[in-house]
């Protein structure tokens, strides 16, 4: 299949992507500073041209604020695109995730939540872990891609 690249991300259309959590709250609450870099992501995704995981570390890591300080509509804002967007697949972590994400940990010095959110990406065949930790560019098995290399400098 014919692929193209996405100049703002890097990512390929019709690949397959695992996002990090920070990118849902830039994306989600408007980050004004990576907000113009992600929003044609997420259009993509959309539309069908690139195919999204992310894990249910991410559901926990997001509501957290929206929890802390009472405000339920943007809890359902994360639940309605974690939960409900096309494109996007939020998998539960299985045995098989705990055990690639204890690899990946042992391996890397990495830790729970990222070694959770990169073996998810690995087992659901993502080609790209998209983050903003460039710390985990050590990982190897995905290629990471960081949000902040995308900025103009």
């Amino acid at each position: 299949m014919l692929t193209t690249t996405n100049t703002q991300t890097g990512v390929e259309e019709k690949s397959r992507i695992c996002i990090d959590t920070a990118l849902f709250i830039y994306f989600i609450e408007k980050d004004p500073k990576y907000l113009n870099i992600i929003r044609p992501l997420f259009t993509e995704i959309d539309a069908g041209k690139i195919d999204a995981v992310t894990s249910t570390i991410t559901l926990l890591e997001v509501l957290v604020l929206p929890f802390k300080t009472g405000n339920e509509s943007l809890a359902e804002e994360y639940r309605e695109i974690l939960l409900h967007a096309e494109g996007l697949t939020t998998y539960e972590i299985v045995h098989a995730v705990s055990e690639l994400s204890s690899k990946l940990r042992a391996k890397y010095a990495i830790r729970t939540p990222d070694a959770i959110q990169i073996a998810v990406g690995i087992k659901y065949g993502a080609d790209t872990f998209l983050t903003n930790d460039s710390d985990l560019k050590k990982v190897k098995g995905i290629r990471v891609v960081i949000l902040e290399d995308f900025l103009e400098k």
